[in-house]
């Protein structure tokens, strides 16, 4: 125990330098190139527009109900006596999905396209010039129904992708509140952060001057700075707190705050909108059956396998990892034993953060796009996920993290997709009430 407290000791100062001088000069350049995010034009009397027509056999069919999804949300329209439609929509560059509702077309009638089995969807971008032009020019034909087992085995594989990025999160969560017995509610903005930073290593946001460094290794950059933004915040914020012996209802308190804090910094700086990574459209293949994924999905599926592993053999099997799992069973044992619990405390901070970067990035791809407040959108879950599995286990958290995901995909098999998060923590109060510990949770006596 000695060894492992006098090399975590040695390796601090030289790791904290590298990391803070990295995420200082990423901030630098962000700033210095990034200013406040502009308004869309919609509000400038000259609104960006997304139009088109329905018609059948060249006549128009009035009274068809669409739905416009993209950024700024869903728009419900309907189409006039002419067979026309048309929404604003809140900015440009930007893709928008054209749903037609075929249940209100004339019977008998159906939007059929040979090797397409979703005609009545398609995607149009808004360019330049601030309008597209979506039309379905439509005749008899039969409808292209997808059987319930069909739609199960792709809700599954869905379910595991967004279990397995989800997990990424939810594990450095679980890690943070084993060892500090912190409810980090700012780990959302961790998550945002990768992205943010993929965006401005990229050259997606920011001014005249800003970087334009390819994916492959934006990515990776994006990561060792999202750890150097936990190691910020441990030695700015959360090392001080507990030196002061704060508690933890204190210290969740703070975390709201912060949460909410650098929530509307990323607001202020990226807007209201979403944007798109690089290759966040690329074209799906199909695997077998119904199931398909692009080079991009498949990739994410891979990344989060593959850190997954190494993340249970580094906790494992490293020195650090068995102090990590000390310090989770008593903290004060683990201290007396020898082990330097501060030391290993902000690996755990750096490691929870390069994971939360790590599972924005690919969440940003799974929406896709990234939103200034996407880590916020799935924090129940994370909580959900880490109190499933059991509070303070890390292979809990993953095995929650599977078990949400899962069923938050399934379950629009038989729930409208908005209830879809709502459904996950409906399922989780279930279980708990059956084993309040959680799933690889341990009982404990109190009293």
């Amino acid at each position: 125990m000695a060894t492992t407290r006098t090399a975590l000791a040695a390796r601090t100062p030289r790791t904290v330098g590298v990391l803070l001088a990295a995420l200082a000069a990423l901030f630098a350049v962000f700033l210095m190139t990034a200013g406040p995010a502009q308004a869309a034009n919609a509000a400038d009397g000259d609104p960006y527009r997304v139009s088109g027509n329905v018609q059948l056999d060249g006549k128009p069919l009035p009274g068809v109900h669409l739905t416009i999804d993209g950024p700024g949300g869903k728009q419900e329209v309907e189409t006039d006596a002419n067979g026309q439609w048309k929404v604003s929509v809140p900015e440009k560059n930007k893709t928008y999905t054209v749903t037609l509702d075929e249940d209100t077309l004339p019977k008998g009638i159906a939007v059929v396209e040979e090797g397409d089995d979703t005609p009545n969807v398609k995607e149009a971008m808004v360019g330049a010039g601030g309008r597209v032009t979506v039309n379905f020019f439509i005749g008899q034909g039969t409808r292209h129904v997808t059987s319930f087992f069909d739609q199960l085995i792709q809700r599954l594989v869905n379910g595991l992708s967004f279990g397995l990025m989800l997990a990424l999160a939810a594990v450095g969560l679980s890690l943070v509140f084993g060892t500090t017995g912190i409810s980090n509610f700012a780990h959302a903005e961790m998550v945002t952060f990768g992205p943010i930073a993929v965006a401005a290593l990229v050259g997606l946001i920011g001014g005249a001057g800003s970087l334009s460094l390819p994916l492959y290794i934006a990515i990776p950059v994006a990561v060792i700075l999202s750890g150097g933004l936990g190691l910020l915040l441990d030695v700015v914020l959360w090392r001080p707190l507990r030196r002061r012996r704060v508690g933890v209802v204190q210290l969740m308190i703070v975390s709201i705050g912060l949460s909410l804090t650098l929530r509307y910094i990323y607001q202020f700086f990226i807007g209201g909108g979403t944007t798109q990574l690089p290759f966040s459209s690329t074209e799906k293949i199909a695997l077998f059956g119904v199931v398909s994924m692009s080079y991009v999905d498949m990739a994410s599926f891979l990344t989060c396998i593959v850190v997954i592993v190494g993340f249970a053999v580094w906790l494992t099997y490293s020195r650090t990892g068995k102090a990590t799992r000390a310090i989770s069973d008593n903290s004060s044992l683990a201290a007396a034993s020898g082990i330097d619990v501060d030391a290993v405390v902000r690996v755990i901070w750096v490691v929870a953060g390069a994971l939360a970067g790590l599972s924005g990035i690919l969440y940003a791809y799974f929406r896709p796009g990234l939103k200034w407040d996407m880590g916020a959108q799935v924090l129940l879950l994370m909580f959900a996920a880490v109190t499933l599995g059991g509070l303070g286990t890390a292979f809990g958290a993953l095995v929650g993290s599977v078990v949400v995901g899962l069923l938050v995909e399934v379950s629009t098999l038989w729930i409208p997709s908005d209830l879809k998060y709502a459904g996950a923590l409906v399922v989780l109060i279930v279980i708990l009430l059956f084993r309040p510990q959680g799933i690889l949770g341990r009982r404990e006596r109190i009293g």
